[in-house]
């Protein structure tokens, strides 16, 4: 009969849209942040981004953000669509790394090696709702989550938050924060949304016209594991020094972009431009700044079929990422900007984004 009414008990919970988090159950909800004709939707499962609504040069509001159009399908999601990963964010070699003497062995989650936390990181998770204001002059959302110590391999308990902002004149603040409790552990975490300036089902972004403010990348192997080498854009098809559209080098390579960008102006709280985007169809720009040391310019590359927002099927190159991170497998390159966090110590990034629209030409 116990056995039975625990049964019981569990199906009313999912039934419910409860689900367990590290201490306790988080009910999984959509939450909107609104101010005047700018718009943005959110879940607590993942710490995830749904819309972002943008006027283009008309006036008339477009979506433009990939996802899906129920919290479940996010729940089973496989792309990051939106979501916050870590603990580190991107590729560990061999699924993992040694510290302080320690040798820590994480989950792998791609061949041999673990990416975005592994199978079960943060984008895969019921986050808290701290503080909440939909509407007014500064509508706003912040997301709690407690990562437990040994969660997928990672030493220590850690406590992470991430805030969304709706600020000035259609800016988006986002601010992500961890603190180590006990154990030294890497911190990496990225933003993982998928955006398209056209609209979520206007076609590729490969006419986009996009500058990336790094001099230098990181060379990857046939893993996309980094060499541990940092070397200049001259002369490759990763430059984006000055503004030119995806397309101009992207049959350079073999599937698209998926490479880290080493990002002029160095690490530390500064911030700076990481990249410019503008759609010339519909007239929107997108710019983004950050304190972080890199930035991951990935075009979709594996996307196929992805049944998205009203049916919607995305297609490679259907969206570019542009994920402010610590170097990819940080952990293994001694070289590399530390992503190590010390109890006592705080992890803070921080990610601007300003939109604007371009005025009409004269021709249209």
């Amino acid at each position: 009969m116990a056995k039975y009414l625990v049964l019981c008990c569990l199906v009313i919970l999912v039934a419910f849209g409860f689900v367990s988090g590290s201490a306790a159950k988080e009910e999984v909800s959509v939450y909107e942040l609104k101010k005047g004709n700018f718009s943005m939707r959110l879940t607590n499962w993942g710490a995830t981004v749904i819309s972002v609504v943008l006027p283009d040069r008309n006036g008339k509001l477009g979506d433009v953000v990939l996802g899906f159009d129920s919290v479940k399908d996010y729940m089973n999601d496989s792309t990051y669509f939106g979501a916050i990963v870590g603990r580190v964010a991107n590729r560990i070699a061999g699924a993992q790394f040694t510290l302080n003497g320690t040798h820590y062995k994480l989950i792998a989650n791609e061949g041999k090696n673990m990416l975005h936390g592994g199978p079960k990181g943060f984008s895969d998770v019921a986050w808290k709702v701290k503080k909440y204001k939909k509407e007014g002059r500064d509508p706003h959302i912040v997301f709690t989550y407690k990562s437990f110590d040994g969660e997928e391999g990672f030493p220590g308990d850690l406590i992470v938050s991430v805030s969304y902002s709706l600020i000035g004149d259609y800016q988006l603040r986002v601010i992500m924060k961890a603190k180590a409790l006990n154990k030294a552990t890497p911190v990496n975490l990225a933003q993982h949304t998928y955006w398209n300036l056209g609209g979520y089902k206007s076609g590729d972004i490969l006419s986009e016209d996009i500058q990336i403010f790094a001099s230098h990348y990181t060379p990857v192997d046939s893993q996309l594991i980094p060499t541990g080498k940092i070397e200049p854009v001259k002369g490759t098809p990763y430059d984006f020094l000055k503004q030119h559209t995806i397309a101009s080098s992207i049959k350079k390579l073999p599937n698209g972009y998926d490479i880290n960008y080493v990002l002029d102006g160095g690490a530390g709280d500064k911030m700076k431009r990481a990249a410019v985007v503008h759609d010339k169809r519909s007239g929107r720009g997108m710019e983004l700044s950050t304190n972080a040391p890199g930035l991951q310019f990935y075009t979709s590359n594996t996307l196929k079929d992805v049944k998205g927002k009203g049916g919607f099927a995305y297609q490679p190159h259907a969206a570019l990422c542009l994920e402010t991170q610590g170097f990819p497998d940080a952990v293994n390159h001694p070289n590399f900007p530390s992503v190590i966090v010390y109890p006592g110590k705080s992890y803070r990034h921080f990610m601007l984004f300003k939109f604007w629209t371009a005025a009409p030409s004269s021709s249209s």
